[in-house]
């Protein structure tokens, strides 16, 4: 018997994996319909671009989510606990919102619609806190990222449906009767969340409000590496978000055809961050979370480095699929390390709000690193780009390096 096998009960850790993914679908279902599929509705009516672009801002709650995150540590439904109480409301309210959304003419009554799409976008932020929370509270230390890796294919998986699949459904149904499709979709996952186990608040819950909001930061930040901890999460992917924020310009420019870019990156490239997850979360029942870091770290940046060689070698399909199939791999195994690693970070009596916390400071750098790529570009070539994306993976590993060598919790 392997070693993963004796480390993983069959029924039991099988069961939790299952509700793990179940969990990730259930959050990746609503992101996009406020986003992609809103577009291409409202641009399948007319609506004028400026106003497509203006609805972007009803994302704002996935940023500012952990606003209120301290009221879903401090606050316990009077039903099936304090996670999957919060949870269940959660996706009731989302079946509702995506209703509505659905059946309100975004041409006619954009304010309505934007005003939906924001309660869609805010039910969706809590339900994100709240999963994050269970997940962390749920699973056993060893499995933390297995359990990562499930989550993150479940919601890739919604996103690529809800997407992809709406898109494909639009050109045969109404786009009112695509929203109810998705929000119906949202009940097995509310079924999912009343037959799973509520996760026992071992460490307590905090008694008052200002223990809610208050002692999450001063916990945190009582950790001797509480600052490397914070430069190690702005730091360990930015090299990867700076690379992906140019990849489809990089393409039409080497000259491959949109068709090329669609089947070889989008729906190649998908199932190959799908199996990246997986293999990283088994690989991390093997060799723990903070080896995992290094490892899939070193990977993600000499995935990188091969969009250089492909802009050296250009327009080769064959290289274009070795690239991307490279980069999503490793960009998988680098998320489920990523995301085990801060879930570990969290005390369990605050896991919703120092997960919210950190997750929002996860999001910073594709906003600010990304920014300048296009100017970076431009001004050293493609190539020289990718090199330099290549060495921006360097701080975080030597924030990595040095959490490791100073005194710290233990981390599987």
């Amino acid at each position: 018997m392997s070693s993963i096998q004796k480390r993983m009960p069959s029924k039991a850790a099988a069961l939790r994996m299952v509700i793990t993914f179940m969990m990730g679908f259930s959050c990746g279902l609503p992101l996009l319909l406020t986003l992609t599929l809103l577009q291409a509705w409202m641009k399948a009516l007319g609506v004028d671009l400026s106003l497509i672009g203006l609805m972007s801002l009803v994302g704002l709650p996935y940023t500012l989510k952990f606003l209120w995150a301290p009221f879903l540590d401090r606050y316990v439904p009077p039903f099936l606990g304090r996670r999957r109480g919060w949870l269940l409301m959660a996706q009731i309210g989302l079946v509702f919102a995506i209703l509505i959304l659905g059946w309100i003419d975004p041409a006619r009554h954009a304010m309505m619609t934007a005003a939906a799409a924001f309660a869609v976008s805010f039910l969706s932020a809590t339900q994100d806190i709240v999963v994050d929370a269970y997940r962390r509270e749920h699973l056993p230390a060893e499995e933390l990222g297995l359990g990562s890796a499930m989550y993150v294919n479940g919601y890739r998986l919604a996103m690529l449906f809800s997407s992809g699949g709406g898109l494909i459904l639009a050109d045969h149904f109404s786009f009112p009767i695509v929203y109810t499709i998705m929000a119906l979709c949202m009940i097995p996952c509310a079924i999912t969340t009343v037959l799973s186990p509520e996760p026992a608040a071992e460490c307590g819950i905090p008694r008052t409000l200002r223990e809610a909001v208050i002692d999450p930061l001063r916990d945190f930040f009582q950790k001797p590496q509480a600052i490397l901890i914070l430069s190690f999460i702005l730091l360990y992917k930015i090299g990867d978000t700076m690379a992906n924020a140019m990849t489809i310009p990089f393409y039409l420019e080497l000259g491959f055809s949109k068709t090329e870019i669609g089947a070889v990156v989008k729906l190649f490239g998908f199932w190959a961050t799908i199996a990246g997850s997986m293999i990283g979360g088994l690989w991390m029942l093997r060799i723990g979370t903070m080896k995992g870091l290094w490892v899939f770290g070193f990977f993600q940046a000499i995935s990188t480095a091969g969009f250089s060689l492909l802009a050296y070698m250009g327009r080769i399909t064959a290289m274009l699929a070795g690239v991307v199939a490279l980069e999503n791999l490793t960009g998988g195994m680098g998320t489920a390390a990523y995301s085990a690693y801060m879930a570990q970070m969290t005390n369990k009596r605050f896991t919703a709000t120092q997960y919210a916390l950190l997750s929002s400071l996860m999001g910073i750098p594709r906003v600010i690193a990304s920014a300048p790529t296009g100017y970076l570009a431009q001004v050293t070539g493609w190539t020289a780009f990718f090199l330099w994306c290549t060495a921006a993976a360097v701080p975080g590993l030597v924030a990595l390096y040095w959490i490791e060598k100073r005194p710290h919790e233990s981390v599987v």
